[in-house]
């Protein structure tokens, strides 16, 4: 168990709200969390995501996107992917463009790779269509999204080091 905690921010600038993972770890002070946490901006590199994570150097993977979760545009959830759940049967479709975290999850383990703990800090959308920029109500939620992102990669990396003293 390496301990490190990689924060990925995913999403399409050109598509509205769909930039908001981009938006928040763009906005995190990577020097004000713990040296073993990493922060990436991956934009709609989902695939560059899975390759990077077959290295195994992450346990635990928080990715930072926009998803419909229940709410009005702008309400924030933290959502645990549960590895245990997910099958993969056959090739997955790979789109540069359009890989959701779902997606490069699938990928990843058809690679023969996995990731201890997935978790997705996720924004309620209210406009993915082109155009630059996100809407009010996101743009609202993102300083929100930025603090409970580096307290869970705080929190998460403690207890990991915790762990690893007992």
């Amino acid at each position: 168990m390496s301990g490190r905690v990689l924060v990925a921010g995913i999403g399409n600038v050109f598509l509205g709200d769909d930039g908001f993972g981009v938006e928040v770890v763009n906005r995190i002070d990577a020097s004000a969390l713990p040296s073993r946490v990493d922060v990436v901006d991956y934009g709609i590199r989902g695939v560059h995501l899975a390759y990077e994570l077959l290295n195994g150097r992450h346990d635990t993977l928080i990715m930072v996107d926009a998803v419909p979760i229940e709410g009005p545009p702008g309400t924030l959830a933290v959502l645990e992917v549960d590895d245990a759940d997910a099958v993969v049967a056959g090739p997955v479709p790979v789109n540069g463009h359009g890989m959701h975290p779902q997606a490069v999850l699938d990928l990843l383990r058809n690679l023969g790779g996995g990731v201890r703990r997935v978790l997705i800090v996720g924004c309620r959308p209210a406009v993915i269509d082109e155009g630059m920029g996100l809407s009010a109500p996101v743009a609202a939620a993102v300083d929100d999204a930025v603090r409970l992102v580096v307290d869970l990669a705080r929190r998460i990396q403690q207890a990991d080091v915790e762990c690893a003293d007992a």
